[in-house]
């Protein structure tokens, strides 16, 4: 132990410190400031940022005994606090900077040292100093990031008011369609949002610690678990195994069609007779403390026989390999799609017939948040599990039967989370917390460090596709063949649904009246396959797009003009053969065209022998809801004081949640003449709020906007008298209801064996481009601009829109160059897999929205959050062959890569 003297926020402090300890935990767990995150914990994120004696430093890499007597340290908190903003936080708020917030404070110290030492600086001085202090957004894509540190530097160089800055709400009152910022954000630029492990130190004193034992092969039998000497480590409460747990410990994998030959109980909450996948959890340590829990976990021994593993589905495919389920074919599996007249006479007549096989791997999600999660038994005797899930009723019913706990038992509340992008759309540790709070009675508490955020948690299911495309010889397509196979990892949940998606975005944007294909869910003993950001639909519309190019090569027609002929237009129908509700595809093009015609001009005009340029484009189509008849449940009550209070379940990975539900419910509530401040949120507690669903598919603003505004409707009818409205008192001397449920179901058909019906009432279309260069003698891609024209209907929040499609692109760019889960161990950090960096991400990067009202979204809506990556990659993989001939079809486009194209 150490001595210390040092400055915080102003104030004096004199401490005894371990000097070991990192000055992220200290600042954390010893002043209670934690409005300083962590989040890889290993100084490759930035969001632990702080100053010290006016140097932006990552405090999760700096140990106490290095910060000297008398350093002055600033925080968020010392920044600015929520009467008394900074102008960087009154523009983080105005630009829209803080998505899911976890990296907003990082951001804004690190913002602030660079303004306390450059007062005006450049667009690009920006994005240096953002780069070289490694600060990570997942989020945003940067832009606004950068744009929200130019207009605070504007205000402290006395060139723009603070008042400027401030939202205004129009003379109408009205917000939708506005730049209103959303609720949470206040919270976020000052540090003051408790996010998991902010709550975690927050919870009562007998909390119990966890950690995890897990596996460290893929795939083994296990013999033997031994905890008797981990028991006895000190601090050590209890060891559990499969045995503690009182329920099946099995989470359901829910099934989603009778011909799947699993029975969806294949994932154990703690692994009792094999090791599925590394990292599989076996044992759970909980003990007083983080580091006596850790300890611990290190003195269980676990004997296993270790069995082939099968890290693909080529590998889990061969005639030879074993079950990784006994008795469950390791392709348990198959989607057809049929749609039209059988192709096989087709492709023999046809002018033109195109074929290439692609790969899209296995992304990683990458929040800069790592899973975090705790649980306890209520006074009532419920178990209530906080976690990050985006499928609260949903994860409730996966787990509840494995914990052995009726669903009426349990509750589950979602923290402010830290961007989930899909991966919580499966249960992770909601299980296993609940598993150790019912087996020692205790509150306890589990953190995943970053590896297992890597090495633990579901990542995006890479698909193998052979595929082929038929045409005129005037570039009208006539038919597809499709084939396809989804590396699902070793668990079941939502496999089946995720193929399936192959036959509905396979070729989605075009008009192509005869589809044979077949796809198949494969298992194998890499990392579970879980939902990612537009789910199934980079994998498959990647294939088509790529391989519409190869056909407009083949044509000799310019890639945009192949695209134009066959997008659909009135009569036209979807790959499942649904009419589309609106024809806005034309449109988008159109606008597009001389965008891309100046860009073509100006790549020919820039080349040279060392670097070639390109422009390349592609379509992007994806549904907003979940297959078929998608429904939603959201309350709202009028109060005594004349607010209302809004009850949904709506889960917020970080894309604005609470924005959507007061933007859609402030409409609805308009002839009440409500300020916004006066509808009151309840969200994301399901012993609160109904059943919303689960927040993926890009199905929240659609199917739960509809729900809402049906349960605002409700309230406002109730309300009504005359010409006006009653009151509250009035409501109850006339004994009508103050609160009101409001339903929706979508007006949707699953799709049948063939993949034939109208899966979906709303959808997404977008065109992308990519102006990229290369360097020709070492294969770099730089992205350099990227546009994007989309319809998502009518806009419910401008800088939500706006941030979800920066964002969007910014991961399409990683997906496309970098991002990577293939190497356990070399892509167990950030860094290794790939994450970009603001400099790996352009800060031009162009909108435009063309707003097709939906006739089933509210108020015109449809989805947003999935659109920018359906195929933002296809468009760049484009541009590096436009720019050097160069066609990659397995992804990601690394340097060597696309050298090894050069050379050839």
């Amino acid at each position: 132990m150490i001595k210390k003297e040092i400055v915080v926020n102003g104030v004096f402090r004199r401490m005894v410190v371990d000097g070991e300890q990192s000055l992220a935990s200290f600042i954390r767990e010893n002043l209670g400031l934690t409005g300083t995150k962590v989040g890889c914990d290993q100084g490759q994120c930035g969001a632990c940022s702080v100053l010290v004696d006016g140097k932006v430093t990552r405090s999760c890499a700096m140990k106490m005994k290095r910060v000297a007597d008398g350093a002055r340290i600033t925080t968020i908190e010392g920044i600015g606090t929520p009467d008394h903003l900074h102008p960087l936080q009154m523009a983080w708020m105005a630009h829209g900077g803080a998505q899911c917030g976890f990296c907003t404070p990082g951001f804004i110290v690190s913002a602030k040292g660079l303004l306390d030492t450059n007062g005006d600086p450049t667009r690009e001085e920006v994005r240096e100093w953002f780069q070289k202090n490694s600060n990570a957004c997942r989020c945003t894509g940067y832009k606004q990031l950068v744009d929200a540190t130019m207009d605070a530097a504007k205000v402290l160089r006395g060139e723009m008011s603070a008042d400027e800055l401030a939202y205004k709400i129009p003379a109408d009152g009205r917000i939708w369609g506005t730049t209103y910022p959303r609720p949470s954000a206040l919270a976020k630029v000052t540090g003051t949002c408790d996010y998991g492990a902010d709550l975690g130190l927050k919870l009562p004193a007998d909390t119990l610690h966890l950690a995890l034992v897990q596996a460290k092969v893929s795939h083994a039998t296990i013999l033997s678990i031994d905890t008797s000497e981990a028991s006895l480590m000190p601090g050590v409460v209890k060891v559990l195994t499969h045995r503690d747990i009182k329920g099946k410990n099995r989470i359901t994998g829910l099934i989603t069609f009778p011909s799947n030959k699993g029975d969806g109980w294949d994932r154990p909450i703690l692994c009792d007779e094999k090791v599925f996948q590394f990292g599989d959890a076996i044992a759970i340590v909980c003990a007083a403390t983080q580091k006596q829990a850790r300890a611990a976990a290190e003195k269980v021994k676990v004997e296993i026989e270790e069995l082939p593993a099968y890290m693909s589905a080529p590998a889990a495919m061969a005639e030879d390999a074993i079950e990784i389920h006994p008795s469950t074919p390791n392709i348990y599996f198959e989607q057809r799609i049929a749609k039209g007249d059988e192709t096989a006479p087709i492709f023999e007549k046809a002018a033109v017939v195109v074929e290439d096989d692609f790969y899209v791997g296995r992304q990683p999600h990458m929040p800069i948040e790592p899973d975090v999660g705790f649980a306890y038994v209520d006074e009532n005797g419920k178990l209530v599990i906080h976690s990050k899930s985006i499928g609260l009723n949903l994860h409730l019913y996966m787990i509840a039967p494995g914990l052995g706990v009726e669903p009426e038992k349990m509750v589950m509340v979602q923290n402010p989370a830290g961007g989930t992008f899909g991966y919580k759309f499966s249960p992770t540790m909601e299980a296993l917390v609940g598993a150790a709070a019912l087996a020692t009675g205790r509150p306890v508490f589990l953190g995943y460090d970053y590896f297992q955020q890597q090495t633990y948690t579901g990542k995006r299911s890479p698909f193998f596709i052979n595929l082929r495309l038929a045409a005129n010889k005037d570039g009208t397509l006539l038919g597809m063949e499709s084939d396809w196979s989804v590396d699902h990892g070793p668990y079941s949940e939502f496999g089946d649904l995720l193929t399936l998606r192959g036959a509905q975005f396979i070729g989605a944007g075009y008009d192509i009246p005869h589809i044979r294909g077949l796809g198949r869910t494969v298992c194998t003993n890499h990392a579970w396959g879980s939902a990612f950001r537009a789910y199934g639909s980079p994998q498959s519309e990647f294939a088509s797009e790529v391989l519409m190019d190869e056909l407009a090569e083949k044509l000799g027609m310019d890639p945009l003009e192949l695209r134009y002929k066959n997008v659909y237009r009135p009569g036209a129908t979807t790959p499942t053969g649904q009419v589309p509700e609106v024809m806005s595809l034309p449109h988008l093009l159109d606008v597009l065209r001389p965008k891309y015609e100046a860009a073509k001009a100006q790549a020919k005009a820039a080349s040279t022998a060392a670097v070639k340029r390109g422009v390349g484009i592609s379509l992007g189509v994806y549904g907003s809801g979940l297959d078929g008849p998608d429904s939603a449940e959201v309350d709202a009550e009028l109060n005594g004081d004349g607010t209302v209070t809004v009850f949904a379940t709506w889960q917020d990975h970080g894309q604005g949640a609470d924005m959507g539900v007061l933007a859609t419910a402030h409409e609805a509530l308009r002839p009440l003449d409500l300020a916004p401040e006066k509808i009151n949120l309840v969200l994301n507690d399901t012993s609160r709020c109904p059943n919303g669903g689960p927040s993926g598919g890009s199905r929240s603003q659609v199917v739960i906007g509809r729900a809402i505004k049906a349960a605002c409707d409700l309230l406002v009818a109730g309300m009504a008298k005359g010409n006006g409205y009653r009151s509250y008192d009035e409501m109850v001397a006339d004994k009508i209801p103050t609160k009101y449920r409001g339903t929706w179901t979508a007006p949707a058909t699953a799709c049948d064996e063939n993949g034939q019906g109208s899966p979906f009432a709303c959808y997404m279309y977008g065109v992308f481009m990519a102006e990229v260069a290369v360097e020709m003698a070492t294969g770099k891609t730089t992205v350099e601009k990227m546009t994007l024209v989309a319809d998502i209907g009518k806009i419910a929040n401008k800088l939500l829109v706006d941030g979800q499609m920066y964002g969007g692109l910014a991961q399409g760019i990683g997906l496309a160059l970098s991002e990577d889960y293939e190497d356990i161990k070399k892509h167990s950090t950030m860094r290794g897999a790939g994450f970009p960096y603001i400099k790996q991400i352009p800060d031009d990067m162009e909108l435009h929205y063309v707003e097709e009202s939906r006739p089933e979204g509210p108020f015109g809506a449809s989805g947003v959050g999935e659109l920018p990556l359906t195929c933002p990659h296809a468009a760049i993989i484009n541009g590096i062959y436009h720019a050097c001939g160069v066609r990659i079809t397995q992804l990601p486009a690394l340097p060597e890569k696309v050298l090894a194209g050069l050379n050839r």
